[in-house]
């Protein structure tokens, strides 16, 4: 199969799809592989590099795009790159449509097949591909909630671990999946005293339980999240509905009830934000204040550890892009129904529900889709 690997171009975005290891392990199964030079410059790879593992260096975006027949890739496309959309393309991505309605639109009316990197499902119903830059989110979200929380970048001037005498930082993190644990297990590691909220009660108590109860839980009501922030010095914002836009927790009536220069980093910014208030920011000018409250809303917050990123990733990808490239993608998706379930678009159909449901489009199956035999239930 020709794959191709551009180089990323959303602002501020350093990732790499693939470094010169997958690259290696995808030439060495017969594939030819095509990377736009400096697309791992950001991560720390060279274009020497990626030649030495066999792909072939091209000097243009439009080339990569238009000889490849699966792009490859970790952003969703930004504007300019959706005239390189095309039926006959396979696009294998994080695509988060449902907070992208023009990109929705854009990718229907091209008829290029997306995959979505982050509703690929895996046996147990987990998201692989989504969970490693969920880890990084998480992990990140309760450093930038220290760093924020200092003075000098307008937060209340709180150590997140406080001193003997002094009570360390109530850090508030909505959402136990991926991101929220993360978030909660650094915050923990920093000394903060920290309230985690979900929906799931088996799941807070597995939290509660390898946590050793040094958290606190509770569930996830409009109520218990209307009290709990009065006391916050910040808020973590981690709720995650697979493919759908995120439900909006906090409003902004409930913002002055919040301590003055205290933060909210809604990490959930790329499915459209669990806060109000929130709205898409960069690495460049990553915050901003309303009603005294710091907002951070960097929606690639990875692309900040691009290598760590790039490579956590590529752990993920790698075997779906080899399934993809060895057997095809429809046979690839016939075998693997988790695979399946990352499909949002194809020939101009929208694949997915919570997607479809979001805009008002008409639903597809992905299986009347692609012609594929619907499983038989039991």
């Amino acid at each position: 199969m020709l794959i191709g690997i551009p180089k990323e171009i959303k602002v501020e975005e350093h990732r790499v799809a693939l470094p010169p290891a997958g690259v290696a392990e995808l030439v060495k199964r017969g594939h030819s592989v095509f990377v736009e030079t400096q697309a791992g410059h950001g991560s720390g790879f060279t274009d020497d590099e990626y030649t030495h593992a066999g792909a072939t260096v091209l000097y243009s975006a439009a080339e990569v795009w238009q000889r490849a027949e699966l792009i490859v890739k970790v952003k969703e496309p930004q504007k300019s790159e959706y005239g390189y959309l095309r039926p006959d393309l396979v696009l294998f991505t994080y695509l988060h449509l449902a907070a992208e309605e023009h990109l929705t639109h854009a990718m229907l009316e091209s008829g290029v097949m997306g995959i979505a990197y982050e509703t690929v499902e895996d046996a147990e119903g987990k998201l692989p591909l989504l969970e490693p830059m969920s880890e990084v989110a998480g992990r990140m979200a309760a450093q930038i909630v220290s760093h924020y929380l200092e003075k000098p970048h307008g937060g209340r001037g709180v150590l997140m671990g406080g001193v003997p005498g002094v009570r360390p930082a109530h850090i508030v993190v909505l959402g136990g999946g991926t991101v929220g644990t993360n978030a909660a297990k650094v915050a923990l590691g920093m000394g903060a005293r920290v309230t985690l909220l979900d929906i799931n009660i088996e799941r807070l108590r597995y939290l509660d339980d390898v946590l050793h109860g040094r958290i606190e839980t509770m569930y996830s009501s409009a109520g218990n999240i209307a009290e709990i922030i009065k006391s916050a010095d910040a808020v973590i914002g981690s709720v995650l509905i697979t493919g759908a836009r995120a439900p909006m927790l906090i409003t902004r009536d409930m913002l002055h009830t919040m301590p003055k220069n205290s933060v909210i980093v809604d990490v959930a910014v790329d499915q459209g934000g669990c806060v109000e208030t929130t709205r898409p920011t960069t690495h460049s000018n990553p915050t901003y204040f309303v009603d005294d409250v710091l907002h951070y809303g960097v929606a690639n917050m990875p692309g900040a550890v691009p290598r760590t990123s790039s490579l956590a990733l590529a752990n993920a990808t790698l075997r779906y892009v080899l399934k993809i490239a060895s057997v095809g993608v429809f046979e690839a998706m016939a075998q693997d129904a988790g695979l399946l379930k990352g499909l949002n678009v194809y020939a101009g159909k929208c694949t997915h529900p919570a997607v479809a449901q979001t805009f008002n489009l008409t639903y597809t199956d992905p299986h009347a889709a692609l012609g594929i035999a619907t499983p038989q239930t039991a």
